[in-house]
């Protein structure tokens, strides 16, 4: 018969007291681990998000900008649309002016109001010219940045000069009258892009470069 071993009476508390602290070393060390992941692209929502590192809202882009209105009046309304050669043909009947009974193709819109309202620019840009015409009335040019110029007839008063920088929404003058149209109020206004002229309702709201 094999003798058995007969342990001392501190050895099994010791025993029990490394496998509870065993217990602890290895519940911490899970714990840690779990809470600080090394070598991992993970991003988590703490104090880092608002760091200078990562953005927490889209920024607006300023290198566009939208093509206003160039009256900032809620009752200015179109008398004659722009001539679209591939436009509907009601629209075109619209687009018509009448003068000493000969019929042009408007080259521009012709806005309206009972009473005299502000022009102002559309976009920033330089005044290139302010001149007087017979027919036409007082006109002011300005030329923006993307290749773009803008030109304002049948002014009544001008509040610009030749090579004043102006800025989108700034009054360059007031509603008046040409001999193309009975209207006491009335602007009529040009678009042109890269030389050409264009349907400036292709335009208004939209966003363009704001490039020279």
């Amino acid at each position: 018969m094999k003798k058995k071993l007969k342990l001392k009476p501190f050895v099994l508390p010791s025993i029990y007291l490394l496998a509870v602290l065993a217990l602890v070393i290895g519940i911490f060390t899970t714990s840690k681990t779990l809470k600080e992941p090394e070598n991992e692209n993970i991003t988590y929502v703490s104090n880092a998000i608002f760091g200078t590192t990562i953005p927490v809202m889209n920024v607006e882009d300023n290198s566009t900008v939208k093509v206003i209105h160039p009256y900032l009046k809620e009752n200015v309304k179109i008398d004659k649309y722009f001539y679209d050669y591939q436009g509907d043909e009601a629209k075109q009947q619209q687009s018509i002016i009448e003068h000493e009974n000969t019929y042009m193709q408007n080259s521009g819109i012709d806005f309206v109001s009972e009473e005299s309202f502000d022009v102002v620019s559309v976009l920033d840009g330089t005044v290139i010219d302010v001149k007087t015409d017979e027919i036409l009335g007082k006109i002011v040019e300005i030329r923006h940045g993307n290749n773009l110029i803008s030109i304002y007839q049948s002014l009544g008063d001008v509040k610009v000069a030749k090579n004043d920088t102006v800025k989108q929404g700034q009054v360059i003058g007031v509603s008046g009258k040409n001999e193309l149209s009975t209207h006491e109020n009335q602007l009529h206004f040009e678009l042109f892009s890269k030389g050409v002229i264009v349907n400036p309702e292709n335009y208004f709201d939209k966003s363009i470069d704001n490039q020279d």
